[in-house]
């Protein structure tokens, strides 16, 4: 293992921040599976962001804990290229990963081109469903559901009746975050007022790793009068929470339980929840199924009726508002029984 992280490092395509396992590949109770355990490459923002790729991280660990499938966690680089991002994965494949796991849309390209060269191993990508190869895995999610339920949590909390969301980069993925929730506040109080910005128009400039964008984001939001803000903005989101903390108003996270957040725990009064996506399920199911012999391919999309998406409740207070737990409760209800279909855009 020492060997393969070494070797990654050497040619610059990222560097490894978490090693599991033993030199030798691992081996499953009935022989089939000999890889050397997953190789999981993370988005930008890197292993650390409390979000999206501590998500997919703790799927890592479970799968790791369980099966004993060793692997290895590489971290992106600041302005890396596609062709950084091929080399990574080419690594991983070529030091027998198995399964290989780009964490982000931003890997379809190199997925795509690296799959093609490694037809034997599986391959994952989360959050993009365009490469659709016979060894790859498409895990993509319903967040406009649990961006509804946000937004109902948000309409229902607000005493200003005044609240705000806050994307990283002005892209299609982070719009499905947006819509839900707007759909999701119009449904509790048409009349409710909704600040909606995005940090950067592309993830280049820092939209999904930049704190301070966050921070300053939601305080000109609060300055305007709203007093519970939904972040979908990664890394990003930590500087929203700190500044809703500071001033007292509500924020809502995502992707990963941020209540329950290490790093946020000093803010933890002031997260009413979070919108979850499970990446580290969709990571976790698919090293399974490729520990098992029977790889997932194609895509896999995790929405509220599967438990793919959903909305926290961790936080005591939040139980607490029994009319926003009864009002978020019948609108999961209302989605899974297809009585609301949410918008994307």
């Amino acid at each position: 293992m020492a060997v393969s992280v070494i070797a990654l490092a050497a040619v610059g395509c990222g560097e490894s921040s978490t090693s599991a396992g033993k030199d030798e590949s691992s081996k499953s109770a009935d022989g089939s599976y000999s890889g050397k355990g997953i190789g999981l490459a993370y988005d930008i923002g890197g292993k650390g962001d409390q979000s999206f790729n501590d998500a997919a991280y703790a799927g890592f660990e479970q799968a790791e804990k369980e099966f004993k499938m060793g692997g290895t966690d590489v971290e992106p680089q600041d302005g890396e290229s596609d062709a950084d991002k091929v080399q990574r994965l080419e690594q991983l494949a070529k030091s027998g990963y198995d399964p290989v796991i780009g964490v982000g849309y931003i890997y379809a390209t190199a997925i795509k081109e690296v799959a093609a060269k490694y037809p034997d191993t599986t391959f994952g990508i989360i959050d993009d469903e365009t490469v659709q190869a016979k060894n790859v895995a498409d895990m993509v999610f319903s967040e406009e559901q649990a961006s509804y339920l946000a937004g109902v949590a948000a309409a229902k909390a607000s005493k200003a009746k005044h609240v705000g969301f806050i994307g990283g980069v002005d892209i299609p993925l982070i719009h499905k975050f947006g819509a839900g929730f707007e759909q999701g506040v119009k449904s509790v109080d048409p009349s409710i007022k909704i600040e909606s910005q995005y940090l950067t128009e592309t993830p280049q400039e820092g939209g999904f790793s930049s704190p301070d964008k966050g921070k300053e984001a939601a305080s000109g939001q609060i300055e305007k009068g709203a007093d519970v803000i939904y972040h979908a903005a990664g890394l990003s989101g930590q500087g929203v929470i700190s500044e809703a903390a500071a001033n007292k108003v509500w924020a809502i996270g995502v992707d990963s339980d941020q209540y329950s957040q290490d790093a946020l725990k000093g803010y933890k009064d002031y997260i009413l929840g979070s919108a979850l996506k499970n990446v580290g399920g969709a990571v976790y199911n698919l090293a399974k199924s490729v520990y098992e012999g029977k790889p997932l391919t194609g895509v896999q999309r995790g929405d509220l009726k599967s438990g793919g998406v959903g909305f926290a409740d961790s936080n005591p207070k939040y139980k607490a508002m029994t009319d926003v737990v009864a009002a978020v409760d019948a609108a999961k209800q209302d989605i899974i029984d297809g009585k609301v279909t949410v918008k994307t855009s």
